[in-house]
C-alpha cells in the first residue's frame, strides 16, 4: 500500500534537498506536485485541500525558509500533517467492558467482512488470551454461516451453531445468550454486506445493533474501492454510528487514498488493517508508522516486531553459537530461508527499512523473484542429512539428483552451494574480527577480499 504515493512523494521532497535555500515559489511548485500525488493515490478532494492548506501554511514560514535546511524542515511538516490525518496514535479494540465483549463487523458485500472476522477471532486467542464465539448474522449470502464454521475451525475459534430460518437480530441474541452462558469473553457478530443506501437493510443492521448494543461497531472496508470509500463510512456512520474501521486488502492496493480520506472524513480511528489471505495476516494501524513507510523513513519498530514474532530467541542463540564455532551448515541455511520467506520476504522487509526508495525501484527493475525462496529451500530438501551437514561431499552426480528431486537444474544447485559458501566466509569473518573488529570496519570489512 502507499508505493505510488511514496514514490510520487519522494521525488518531490528530493528537487526539495537538493536546493540549499527555498523561495515562496519553490514550496508553492512543492505543494502543487503534492496536491497531484494524493489525488491520483485516490485521497479525497476535501481531504487533500484541508491538508495542503495546513502544509502550506506551515513550510511558507520564514522560520522555514531561512532555515540551515529547509527541505528536512518541509518534510517534518509533511510527516507531522500525515499523521494527525491518520489519527495520530495508535487505537486497537477496546475489550474494556463487561464479559462478553461484543464486537459487531458491517460493510459493504465482498469487503471480506467474514475472513476479517475469524482474523480477530484468532487474534484475541493467541494475544489477548481471550475466549472468543463468533457468530454469522448473514442470512443473505448462500453458505456464508458455513464459511465462517469452516475460519473458525481453522483458527481454533468456536463459532455459533446454524439454526435455519433464523432472522438475524434472533441469531444475535441467541449469540449474546449462549457467550453469557458458555463463559466467553468476546462475541464476534458478523453481519451481512448491505449498500449504505439500502435503507431495509440498514434498518436490519441498527435493529441488530440496538438489541445486543455491541461494545465495538467496526466496519471492513476493502482498500480497492478507492475513493467511494468514503462515502460508504460516511453512510454506515451515519447510522450506526461507529467505533472503528478496518481496511482489508491493503497488499493489492499500491494508492492507499481510502485509507488517509477514511479517517479524516469521519473522525474514526483505523484500528487494524489486512495485509494478506492468510487468517494471521492482519496488524494495528499505527499513524506514525504509516507516515513514515509513505515518505521512505521505514518502518523500523515493524520489522523489530516482526523478527521477533517470527524467530524463536532459542533457535537464534542455537544458531549464534553454532556461527561461534564454524558449524553453520545447508540445514542453518534453510532455516534461514523459511524465517526470511515468514517475515514477507526481501520486499516484505524492504518495504520496512528506511532510506532506500530507489533500491526498491531497482530490486523492481532486476525482476527478482520472491519464489527463489521457496525453490531454494526445495533445493535443500532434496539433499541428504549428511550432505546438508557436509556440502564438500555434492559433486557432479550427488547434484544431478538433488536438481532432479527438486525439479531444478544443476546451475541453480551450483548457485545455491556458491550462496552458502559466501554466507559460511562472511561469518568465520565475522568471528574472527569480534564485536570491537565488526564495529571498527563495519560490513566492508566482512566483503570477499578481491
Amino acid at each position: 500500500m502507499f508505493e505510488s504515493l511514496s514514490g510520487r512523494l519522494g521525488d518531490v521532497f528530493e528537487k526539495l534537498r537538493r536546493r540549499g535555500a527555498l523561495s515562496a515559489t519553490d514550496v508553492e511548485t512543492a505543494m502543487r506536485d503534492i496536491r497531484v500525488a494524493l489525488l491520483e493515490a485516490d485521497v479525497a478532494l476535501p481531504v487533500v485541500r484541508g491538508f495542503i492548506e495546513r502544509v502550506t501554511e506551515q513550510a511558507a514560514g520564514q522560520d522555514v525558509l531561512r532555515s540551515v535546511t529547509p527541505g528536512q524542515m518541509v518534510v517534518k511538516i509533511v510527516h507531522d500533517e500525515l499523521v494527525a490525518m491518520l489519527g495520530d496514535e495508535a487505537t486497537g479494540i477496546d475489550l474494556m467492558a463487561p464479559a462478553p465483549v461484543g464486537i459487531m463487523l458491517v460493510g459493504l458485500q465482498g469487503s471480506g467482512k467474514t475472513t476479517t472476522t475469524a482474523k480477530i477471532g484468532l487474534r484475541l486467542k493467541d494475544r489477548e488470551r481471550k475466549k472468543v464465539l463468533m457468530a454469522s448474522l448473514d442470512t443473505q449470502r448462500p453458505a456464508a454461516q458455513e464459511q465462517l464454521k469452516v475460519l473458525g475451525e481453522q483458527a481454533g475459534v468456536a463459532t455459533l451453531p446454524v439454526m435455519a430460518g433464523q432472522r438475524p437480530v434472533d441469531i444475535a441474541k441467541r449469540a449474546g445468550d449462549a457467550a453469557r452462558l458458555g463463559g466467553y469473553d468476546v462475541i464476534l457478530y458478523d453481519t451481512a454486506g448491505r449498500l449504505q443506501i439500502d435503507e431495509a437493510l440498514m434498518a436490519e443492521v441498527a435493529a441488530v445493533r440496538s438489541a445486543v448494543n455491541p461494545h465495538e461497531v467496526l466496519l471492513v472496508v476493502d482498500a480497492m474501492t478507492g475513493q467511494d470509500a468514503v462515502n460508504v463510512a460516511q453512510g454506515f456512520n451515519a447510522r450506526l454510528p461507529l467505533t472503528g474501521i478496518v481496511v482489508t486488502r491493503v497488499d493489492g492496493d499500491a494508492r492507499g487514498g481510502a485509507a488517509l480520506s477514511m479517517r479524516a472524513v469521519t473522525g474514526c480511528p483505523i484500528k487494524l488493517i489486512g495485509v494478506g489471505e492468510k487468517l494471521d495476516a492482519l496488524e494495528d494501524f499505527h499513524p506514525d508508522r504509516i507516515a513514515g513507510r509513505i515518505l521512505g523513513m521505514g518502518d523500523v519498530v515493524g520489522l523489530v516486531e516482526k523478527v521477533s514474532e517470527s524467530i524463536e530467541q532459542d533457535e537464534a542463540e542455537a544458531l549464534a553459537k553454532k556461527i561461534q564455532k564454524g558449524q553453520f551448515d545447508l540445514d542453518d541455511m534453510a532455516k534461514q530461508l523459511g524465517q526470511m520467506r515468514k517475515m514477507g520476504g526481501l520486499s516484505g522487509l524492504m518495504k520496512m527499512l528506511p532510506g532506500i526508495g530507489k533500491m526498491k525501484q531497482q530490486m523492481a527493475e532486476a525482476n527478482i523473484d520472491e519464489s527463489a525462496l521457496v525453490h531454494q529451500e526445495a533445493i535443500i530438501s532434496s539433499m541428504t542429512r549428511g550432505e546438508r551437514a557436509r556440502p564438500k561431499i555434492i559433486h557432479a552426480s550427488r547434484k544431478k539428483r538433488i536438481a532432479a528431486g527438486s525439479g531444478s537444474s544443476i546451475q541453480e544447485v551450483n548457485k545455491l552451494l556458491k550462496q552458502f559458501q559466501t554466507m559460511q566466509k562472511m561469518m568465520k569473518r565475522m568471528n574472527k574480527m569480534g564485536k570491537k573488529g565488526l564495529m571498527r570496519h563495519g560490513i566492508q570489512g566482512l566483503m570477499p577480499r578481491m
